[in-house]
């Protein structure tokens, strides 16, 4: 049986005629590729914002984009942005321009008239890609979620893949054209347009590689795949050639944000691997992410979480008390805060979030707090960034936590937290954000690059 590939194309992949080409080059260089899952297109030309926010800008009336781009404006540069692909493509959809007006239009209110615009531009773009590939001689069918079964339960505006949907999608695996679907939204049991969280199409395409049992899913977008460090800060750092995928996940979750958290969880189950491509440059091999590899290296990878903050509370016995972790983070949760951390000890513990989240939060939060668990002392710690070294071949090898530590003291950079994740193949040091991209510089050259 043939090797089945499933592809999904980020925003900057589609965004325009040039790209879509691109896409359609890579799809005929395989008969292997047989789904393509595509996001919406990427920026428009004269707002520079992308059109998914274009789209949410709408249905919040102009508020998602602060009140700088109207709501009409947003609707003519969604309109431009598609009749422009058509005339650029040179295909002809009968109906689209007209049915897209019509959704601009939608009476829908609250979230489901958010969900359902949310979800158009990936609506709409995988329309014109499919009959673009017809054009240019590929079978192609489109498979859209409200027709094929991608069944989401929840929020509508934050939806989940309801299981459901592996079994809705088996009739695509003998399929003979190329499927073209769009990425990031599915209908709930009340037929209803609900999406996934941002990002969401690679959960779309991870989910579809699942339920036809594909050989591989490759993501595409306009990077060469992961790099060891952020490229941006350290301009010499080289794309990772390979990845288990609990170090990706460890990566992703410390501000790597190459992947969608959760598309590689049905991935690694049925152990498809994952490979992240560049559009711009096929011929670049990526990054393969795997359920096992070898270690060749004990860090593979550094990621930085920027402007984070972290509450450290110290209480005697706090650590042999049932209950108080899961008692502190409920309060997180009740103001809708996110925590990235929690080392713990015997009589205190510092939970780690993002400095923007406290913002309104932080005086109610320590009451909370204070009243609910009657800390001996409550310090909050702002600009703080995290460095977290990620790789299994750490596992074996624990001298990389004191050659980091000697490194930052060499350069006179204080350490503000440390913590070595019970699976022995990350840590995270907190330095002063002022001393983050040194720091990050400095420990690549020490624990990676290994000059």
């Amino acid at each position: 049986m043939r090797r089945k590939i499933v592809c999904k194309f980020g925003g900057s992949s589609v965004e325009n005629a040039t790209q879509i080409e691109k896409v359609k080059n890579i799809i005929q260089d395989s008969k292997n590729r047989k789904y393509v899952v595509v996001s919406a297109p990427g920026r428009d030309d004269k707002h520079k914002q992308k059109i998914t926010d274009h789209f949410v800008n709408i249905a919040t009336n102009g508020s998602h984009l602060h009140k700088i781009v109207s709501v009409k404006e947003s609707k003519s540069a969604i309109l431009t942005k598609f009749k422009g692909l058509l005339e650029d493509l040179h295909v002809k959809v009968d109906g689209l321009l007209e049915s897209l007006q019509k959704d601009l239009e939608t009476n829908l209110e609250g979230d489901k008239r958010g969900a359902f615009l949310a979800s158009r531009g990936e609506h709409y773009n995988a329309k014109i890609i499919a009959a673009y590939f017809e054009k240019c001689g590929i079978a192609s069918k489109l498979c859209l979620p409200e027709e094929i079964g991608f069944q989401v339960s929840g929020d509508l505006l934050g939806a989940k893949v309801d299981p459901i949907t592996h079994e809705n999608l088996q009739h695509l695996k003998e399929t003979q054209e190329v499927c073209v679907m769009p990425g990031f939204y599915g209908v709930n049991e009340d037929g209803d347009i609900a999406v996934l969280s941002r990002g969401g199409s690679d959960l779309t395409g991870g989910e579809l590689a699942y339920a036809v049992g594909a050989s591989m899913y490759e993501n595409w977008s306009d990077v060469d795949g992961v790099y060891e460090v952020d490229p941006r800060i350290v301009p010499s750092s080289d794309v990772i050639p390979r990845l288990t995928f609990k170090e990706i996940r460890l990566l992703s979750s410390k501000g790597f944000n190459v992947f969608h958290f959760d598309a590689m969880n049905n991935c690694r189950r049925a152990n498809i691997p994952i490979n992240i491509l560049n559009t711009n440059r096929p011929s670049a091999d990526g990054t393969l992410i795997l359920n096992e590899r070898v270690p060749e290296e004990d860090v593979v990878g550094i990621a930085k979480l920027d402007n984070m903050a972290y509450i450290y509370i110290e209480k005697e016995g706090l650590g042999e008390t049932i209950g108080f972790t899961e008692a502190l983070l409920s309060i997180f949760n009740q103001y809708g805060i996110n925590t990235y951390h929690y080392p713990t000890d015997k009589d205190d513990i510092a939970v780690l979030l993002k400095k923007e989240d406290l913002a309104g939060n932080i005086n109610n939060l320590r009451s909370a707090i204070e009243e609910k668990l009657a800390p001996d002392s409550l310090e909050v710690v702002y600009d703080v960034a995290i460095l977290s070294m990620v790789g299994i071949g750490m596992k074996y090898n624990s001298t990389v936590i004191a050659d980091a530590v000697w490194a930052l003291k060499e350069n006179h950079i204080d350490i503000e937290m440390l913590d070595h994740g019970p699976a022995k193949i990350s840590f995270h040091i907190g330095v002063a954000q002022q001393h983050a991209d040194k720091a990050l510089e400095l420990l690549y050259e020490k624990l990676v690059n290994k000059r």
